[in-house]
């Protein structure tokens, strides 16, 4: 831990009151709730099970899109994405007419809680599942003070002390680097953590992993257990060296299937084609990454550029009137809700409910890599997700009014309470 005088920093009008224990934030990549009922429930999480019951375990609701980039950033900056500016995994520039990903800092229009904390002298860890975080988590960082670390597990034999602060992170943790597709990178996060909280000591940690596991079997399935009861092994070790701690998630994770296991699809493209002409409206799905193989660029959240001089109202009535459209908004509407960047987001947005994703044309999406019956997120359905801290904090409030992105905020709260439970 660092020796200087903990100091209250303050990022993005929030501030954080610093102490002389470790504050960490673990991001569940798609931790629908029941995972971890389930889980408890056959006894293969104690340690979660035990901060459950003598902590303080609370809902939270995700930003939306509850997508992993927007989540992970509001999470990073303890706001929402009308403040940080990341508002899906995938951009379309209607200036430029290309389509973007939105992992560049140069979206990014908000300092993190990791350059705040490394600003005011202390020690900073991240530690990402995947890479296509990595660049936007580790902005404004340092490297060349040896108190900042900041790498990815998909590349971590890569890493150098100039970029990432730690020169083959997979050396110095003596793990091969997993396949992208496996829980195998994400317990790599958490083993790279324990490492880190011994080793490196940071004031501020963030994990943070993949979805592959959650995506491919749900709650019940013996994979998912099993993923839940490795994670809590970490956890046991973390919690032991007295870190105050948050677990939530950027998103939960629902069933998209039909009854034959094919994936339940609205291809809204389809549709603007044949109200409005071909190629007329341009329908974005921001859950686009490079990571498509377990969902297929199929989430419930999509957002359409409309020609002008379209009467969006009747468009929207025509979404509406669709079985499994559970929201279709103007871009007024939409910004407003769910606190989105405007000039980042179509005329309009487009939500599908519990059992249904949104596609942009039938053509268009290859669903040929999905093995299984298809798991998915991005609306409303999936926007409620744990918040458990392992300390007793009584006036935490819950759902809607407690957000994921609060993690920070509540974290160094519970490291200034100094007692492990």
């Amino acid at each position: 831990m660092n020796d200087m005088t903990p100091v209250d920093v303050t990022v993005n009008g929030r501030t954080y009151p610093q102490s002389s224990t470790c504050a960490i934030a673990i991001c569940l990549d798609g931790c629908e709730p029941a995972y971890l009922d389930a889980a408890i429930a056959d006894g293969l999480m104690p340690t979660l099970a035990r901060i459950r019951k003598d902590g303080t375990d609370r809902l939270a609701h995700s930003v939306i899109p509850s997508f992993t980039n927007p989540n992970n950033m509001s999470i990073a900056t303890g706001r929402p994405p009308s403040v940080h500016g990341i508002c899906g995994n995938f951009l379309y520039d209607p200036d430029t007419g290309e389509e973007v990903m939105m992992n560049d800092p140069k979206f990014l229009r908000a300092p993190t809680v990791f350059k705040g904390f490394y600003d005011a002298g202390q020690r900073v860890a991240i530690v990402t599942a995947k890479d296509k975080l990595r660049a936007l988590l580790g902005h404004g960082l340092a490297f060349d003070e040896d108190r900042a670390i900041c790498f990815s597990s998909e590349r971590s034999d890569t890493t150098t002390r100039a970029e990432h602060g730690i020169d083959n992170a997979s050396q110095w943790l003596g793990r091969d680097v997993p396949e992208v597709y496996s829980a195998e990178l994400s317990e790599f996060v958490f083993a790279a953590g324990v490492k880190l909280l011994k080793e490196f000591a940071p004031d501020v940690m963030y994990l943070t992993t993949t979805d592959y596991v959650q995506h491919k079997y749900a709650p019940d399935d013996a994979e998912a257990k099993a993923f839940y009861e490795m994670f809590d092994k970490y956890l046991t070790e973390l919690d032991a060296m007295g870190a105050g701690i948050v677990v939530t998630a950027d998103h939960g994770m629902k069933p998209k299937h039909l009854a034959d296991g094919s994936p339940a699809v609205i291809y809204v493209q389809d549709l603007m084609d044949g109200w409005l002409g071909e190629g007329a409206a341009r329908v974005i799905l921001p859950i686009t990454d490079p990571y498509v193989v377990h969902h297929g660029a199929l989430g419930s959240f999509a957002t359409a550029y409309l020609p002008a001089g379209t009467d969006v109202a009747d468009v929207l009535g025509k979404l509406r009137a669709i079985d499994g459209i559970l929201l279709a908004v103007d871009k007024a509407d939409a910004c407003e809700r769910f606190e989105l960047p405007d000039d980042r987001i179509g005329d309009i947005v487009v939500i599908s409910g519990e059992n249904m994703t949104v596609g942009t044309s039938a053509h268009r999406h290859d669903l040929a890599a999905l093995k299984e019956p298809l798991r998915s997120h991005g609306g409303l359905t999936e926007q409620e997700v744990p918040f458990i801290v392992n300390r007793v904090m009584p006036d935490l409030p819950g759902a809607p009014e407690l957000r994921n992105f609060d993690a920070f905020f509540y974290a160094v709260r519970a490291a200034a309470l100094q007692t492990t439970i």
